[in-house]
This record gives C-alpha cells, structure tokens and sequence, in this order.
C-alpha cells in the first residue's frame, strides 16, 4: 500500500533550506565586470535592438521558447477544491519541478486572484510576450473551459489545460492498449463515465475522436445519468445524453465495457464490477481515494484490466507522462497551439512505447523482475526515461504536418540527441558504437546466460541485429527463463559444456588449451576439466573461432573471469599489461577512465603503457583524446610517490608521442576547469579545451572516482572494456543492468569488426 505521508514531514520538506521547490539559476557567466555589462547595460541593447527589427529573434535572444506559465487561480486544486491562489502556490511549483526534471522545461508558476473570466483571460493575454507556452492548472469547471478555449483562440503559443486534456491523453493511450489486449474495438464498447466535470467531457470527447461513438456513451454526475428529461445541463453535458432508460449507475453499469471514473472515492461496488461486460475495463481515476480500489476490483473480476491514478498498483494513470513531453515538442517547433493531432500524436506514442521492451532501470524502480505489455502494464511507467525522445518528437511532427509549426525541425536524429542531451543523457557515443555494430553484427558468447537481465539483453542484441548471440549454460534453466518471462530468443543456440553433446567440443577445446598451457603447469586432465567452465569455454571458442567474442562475469568476481582471458586469449603484440577502461557519459560529453579494474598500483613504466593503450582506444571512437594524468598535486606542487610517478609519465609521454594531448600530474578538477587552468597554469597541454581521458595513479582512485560518479551523480557508464587483449574479452562489472550489458556487446561486437 502507498505510505501515507505525515503533515509535519510535508511541511518540512517545503519549508527547509531555501522555502519552496524551485529557483531561477543564471544561465551565461557572470563573474567579471565584462559579464556583467553583457548580460544588462549596456551589452544588452544589442539583442533589445535586434528583436525589435524582427520579433521573432525573441526565441534566438531570450528564454521565452523554453519558458512556461503555470496558471492557476487557486479554484479547483487537486482534492482539496476552492483553496485560492495563495494556497494553491504549492501545487503550481510543483508542477514547475516536473516539467523542470521530465523535459528540461523552465517554468514561472503565476498565482492569480480571481475568478473574473474576463480577467483571468486579459491578464494571460497581456503576459504573452514573456512566454513560450501557457499551462492552465486547477481551474474549476465551467470557467477553465471558456478560459481556454478564449485563450487558444486569443493567444499565438500553446495553451493547455493539464486537468482537462492530460488525463485524456494518458488514459486514451491506456484504452487503446487494454482493448487491444482483450480483442475489442473502440467503435463498439460500451463506456460509462462517471464525472461530467472538465476531464471527464475531456476524456470522452478525446475517445470519439479515437473511433468511440458518442451513442455508445453513458455520463452520469452527481444527480445520475445524463438524459434528455434533465432540466439542469449545459451544453458540454447535453452532447452525452443517452437514449437508453438507465437513471443510475448501478444500471449504467451491466453490460458496460468500459468504465472510466473521474468522480470521487468509493462509488463503485464489487456486484456493479461484476455486472460488466466479459474483460470488462475499469479506469477508476479518483484522487486519491479511487472510484473502486484496485484489490476490491481484481477480487470481483479475475478478467479484469484495472487502472488507477495511483503509484502502488499497477497502470497508473499519471499526467506526467503527457505534459513535459507535450509542451517539449510544441516549444522545440514554437507551435502557435496544442491541437488535436498533437494529442492524438501523443496517444499513440504512449501507446506503442507500453508494447516495447521495458529497461531495467524501470524494473528496478518498481521492484519488478520484468515488466511486460499485458494486463498489468498498459502505459508506459512515469521513471521511464524514453518517454522524452519518444513523446515529444511526436507531438512536434504532428505539430509540423498539422500546419502550426513556426520552426519545423528537418534534422530528427539531431533532434533526438538534442532531447538526451537536455537532461544529460548525452548517449551520442553509444548511438555511433551501436550503429557500428549493426553494421556487421558478430558471434558473442554470453558465457553467464542463467540470468534473465543477460537473456533481455541477448534478445535485444538479437532483435536489435547488434549480434548473434551464443548462450552458455544448462539449457533446460535457461529455457525456462525465457518461458516464464515470454521472452523470443527464437533459435539461438544454448550450450552446455557439461552436456554429453558438447564432448566433442571439449575434447576440441582441451587439446588446444593443453598446448598453451603445457608447459606452465597444466597436465591434459587438468585442460579438459577446465574446459567444463563457462568462462574457459566461451574464450576457447573466441580462439578456436567458433564465436568472435565474450561478455563474462555478471555473476563471478573479476579475477575469475579475466583470468580465462589471460590464459587463453592472451595480449597483443608489445603489450606488456591490459587495463579496464570506462566511459562515462555525462553532460559535458563522454569521459574516458583508466585503469579502473585490473592493475592495483601500477609503475611508472605500466602507467605509460596503460595511457598508450587508452589512447587508441579513444581514437576508435573518433574522439581525440585529451589526456589529464590525476594526482594530488598541480605540476610539482606537492610531493610523494603517485605525485611523482604522473609527473615521470607525462614526461615520457610527451616525448615518445609529441602529438600527443597529455598533460599533469594535475589535480581531477583542474582538468576540467579550464579558466582556472589559464590563470595558474596557462602553459598546461589541457588549457583550451580541458581533458575528456583521466589516467589514475592506482586502482584505488580510479575504481572509488567512477563508482562515486555512477552512483551518486546518476551517470550512465560503458564499462569495463579491457584494453590490450588479442581478441574482444569483456567482464561485465557485478550486477550489470540490461542497458549497460548491450552496451558492451556492442563494444565487444565493434572490437571483432577491427581484429
């Protein structure tokens, strides 16, 4: 069950540190006098003069098409009813925070007191030149209807009212997915609405426009169902009378296909559940107590398909998964409006993104084991983070082919890493090593396939055309695991090296391990028990050709899993040491750390060697390496042995390799922070642009620096790639998410294409 929050920790939560949820931050520098005289007088008549010669560089110049207003009177706030503008603030910074953190939106709340429509409507009017895009919140009914529709049709940038047409879009999304599950058509279910009130006029009128058909439509309000003997409705309410004798939910009820509860708690009943329709669909979305509680719901009917607005049960309809991504894509194209095509656009995304595979960050969120398109989950979850890149691209195309795009986008690759770039999921490198790999997909060994986030992975490679998959261990286990979580692996091979029908593959594999390792102490029976091993088993088929390479190690201790590496595959030619090497995307662009996993306390000699190696490896990427060696101390500033060392191997860096961009021993933040760098330092190598590649002096600094930035900064990490070996090898770092275990293949798979 969802915790119930206490007062006091809610009012702490607003009220501590700095009061209130969130803050204007300065987005261009502002240290220096000459900053200051850019940024206001008397800098800032030059962009003051450029936009009043063409209005439209407002959006070149100033914040405006990354702004939203958040409007709100205070009349009809979320549960808590007429509360006013004051009391409503909370609400609207909230929602300020979620456009902030879903879609990198900036957002003023404005609170204003009155109920005046007219007024309301002059004083948005008047604010239009400030912002880019008008979200109307908590409005009661009827006055947010007029409101907006006066303000569309008043206003040249995009206004929506969130109460109204957010849980429209969320739950229509969620309708099309739960019929297509119990095989219905929208154009025959029957659909009771309960609530007559903004989103539950939204709502219908948004599920007409997807194929349902008013006829099919029963609303009832608070005096019951709405027909043509009632004295008492307004316009939006007569368009749903229904023809039918039904005075009562209770009736409405039997036969019904669909319900969808926009009302208040506890109005429906287990015997009204159980009068509906066979795979009868429940949307009870009352807040926060639901028209019908899930458990009460699913006891009534096992065929059921339940949602609720609620975060502890599944389905839940939850308006964060429109708005952010909504406005993103009306801004990023300065649409004039949010018309139907862009909700309609957004529905079907929704829609299709709930049918994909789920990734395990979001499986980890809800603590499931594989979340997958069916009766439990037919919208997308809010933790999702493809919801940006795949919501608001397609609210912007609607956008352009619906004719209100003023900047239509032409470059959608461009636009989408854009979009990860906002909230600093720059995966721009892993797009190139993916596509790379698809290119000419190899062999790859998953010598650690019991495992059901190794399995998602394996089909993903697979169905993605990353690689050809090869699953080592007992086949009836893994079997069963791609059964039980409805996983398509098709005819991928699984092999088991102690299955008899492997024999002749371990007989194969023994000798040829036998002959490397004859004479460093392995007799002919110690090879072949070897050889039942997965790990030995997978790189003996890495060297015997058979596969081009080999993801280890999920669930072993790295020593374990390289070793076999050594032993079997061995170096390159000239390298004396490998080294683990990690890439960590952050929002500055990718890092590059080593050494990270194998060696402790390296020599100034090996230090040299695993830079070297680091190096080329960065050049793969077609990515020049700027290479900062970390210590302690600023060129000679301090003393001591891993000061010392950097300082020798830069030194003999910088004379085998001239070109080479390498500098230090220099202190982790210097290398970033090249202003400071010109004033202390200004002869450093790394003073233009600052360093993208980090050497470690040991393997206590550079293992504690990524695990703290992984971690507790939320960065995506690629890693570890072992660097030096004859073939690709990689060791997956314990408890590997799906994510980063395709990753690597990719790495392993691009890494065969070389050798």
């Amino acid at each position: 069950m969802e915790k119930k929050i206490r007062r006091e920790d809610a009012l702490e939560y607003h009220a501590k540190g700095r009061p209130g949820k969130i803050e204007v931050v300065p987005t261009k520098e502002y240290n220096t006098q000459r900053d200051l005289t850019l940024a206001y007088s008397p800098g800032v008549a030059e962009p003051c003069l450029a936009i009043a010669e063409n209005i439209e560089d407002v959006y070149k110049y100033t914040a405006k098409g990354n702004l939203v207003a958040v409007i709100s009177n205070g009349s009809a706030v979320l549960g808590l009813g007429d509360i006013g503008p004051e009391a409503g603030k909370p609400v609207m910074e909230g929602k300020g925070l979620l456009f902030k953190i879903y879609a990198d939106i900036d957002v003023f709340d404005i609170e204003l007191n009155t109920k005046n429509v007219d007024e309301f409507v002059r004083t948005v009017k008047i604010l239009e030149p400030t912002f880019g895009g008008v979200n109307l919140e908590d409005i009661k009914a009827p006055e947010c209807f007029e409101i907006e529709e006066r303000l569309k049709r008043e206003l040249n940038i995009p206004v929506m009212h969130d109460d109204q047409h957010g849980t429209a879009i969320i739950s229509a999304a969620a309708l099309l997915n739960a019929l297509e599950i119990v095989g219905k058509k929208i154009e025959d279910v029957k659909i009771v609405v309960n609530g007559a009130g903004a989103s539950a006029i939204s709502c219908s009128k948004l599920y007409i426009a997807l194929g349902a058909r008013v006829e099919n439509f029963v609303m009832c309000d608070s005096k019951g169902v709405i027909r043509a003997d009632r004295t008492d409705l307004d316009d939006r309410k007569s368009k749903f009378i229904t023809s039918r004798d039904l005075r009562t939910l209770e009736e409405a009820m039997v036969d019904a296909d669909v319900f969808i509860g926009l009302s208040k708690g506890n109005v429906v009943s287990q015997d009204m559940v159980r009068s509906m329709a066979k795979d009868a669909i429940v949307f009870a979305m009352a807040n926060p107590t639901p028209e019908i509680s899930y458990p009460e719901a699913i006891e009534a009917r096992p065929d059921i398909i339940m949602a609720t607005g609620r975060s502890d049960y599944p389905n839940q309809v939850n308006n964060v998964l429109g708005f952010p991504f909504i406005f993103r894509g009306a801004l990023d194209v300065r649409a004039t409006e949010i018309n139907e095509a862009m909700k309609l656009a957004a529905v079907h995304a929704l829609a299709d993104l709930a049918k994909k595979s789920v990734p395990d960050l979001v499986n980890l969120a809800y603590g499931e084991a594989n979340l997958m398109f069916g009766r439990t989950y037919i919208i997308p979850k809010p933790v999702d983070p493809r919801l940006l890149s795949t919501v608001a691209p397609a609210v912007a195309k609607a956008a352009i082919e619906s004719g209100v795009a003023k900047h239509p986008i032409t470059d959608w690759e461009a636009y989408e890493h854009q979009l990860d770039r906002r909230l600093g999921q720059d995966n721009q490198i892993s797009r190139v090593i993916l596509n790379k790999a698809k290119s000419d997909p190899k062999r790859v060994v998953f010598a650690d396939a019991e495992n059901l986030r190794v399995l998602k992975a394996a089909q993903q490679v697979r169905d993605e055309g990353i690689a050809f998959p090869i699953l080592l261990g007992e086949v009836s286990r893994i079997q069963a695991l791609i059964t039980e979580n409805n996983l398509d692996l098709g005819t991928v091979p699984i092999l088991d090296p102690r299955a008899p029908e492997q024999d002749e593959l371990i007989q194969k594999f023994s000798e040829l391990y036998y002959e490397k390792r004859k004479r460093k102490g392995v007799n002919a029976t110690e090879a072949t028990k070897q050889m039942y091993y997965r790990n030995y088993f997978g790189v003996m088929m890495v060297e015997a050709g058979d596969a081009d390479a080999v993801i280890s190690g999920l669930t072993r201790n790295y020593p374990d899993t390289i070793r076999p590496a050594l032993q079997v595959i061995g170096k390159e030619a000239g390298v004396k040491k490998v080294a683990g090497m990690y890439i960590l995307l952050t929002k500055r662009g990718p890092l590059f750390f080593s050494d990270t996993t194998v060696n402790f306390n390296p020599t100034v000699d090996e230090i040299v060697e695993i830079t070297e190696l680091t190096a080329r490896a960065v050049e793969r990427f077609n990515i020049k390496p700027r290479i900062a060696m970390v210590s302690y101390s600023n060129f000679g500033s301090a003393k001591g042995e891993d000061a010392q060392k950097m300082n020798q191997a830069v030194e003999i860096l910088q004379r085998k390799h001239p070109e080479m961009i390498v500098d230090g021993e220099i202190q982790a933040h210097l290398a970033f922070n090249t202003e400071l760098l010109k004033q202390n330092h200004p002869f450093s190598k790394l003073v233009d642009e600052g360093a993208n590649t980090l050497i470690f002096p040991n393997l206590a600094a550079s293992n504690i620096a990524y695990n703290l930035l992984t971690e507790s900064a939320g960065i995506d990490a690629i890693g570890p790639i072992l660097l030096g070996l004859r073939k690709p090898v990689h060791v997956l770092q314990l408890g590997s998410s799906e994510r980063e275990i395709v990753n690597m293949v990719a790495i392993a798979v691009v890494e065969a294409q070389g050798k």
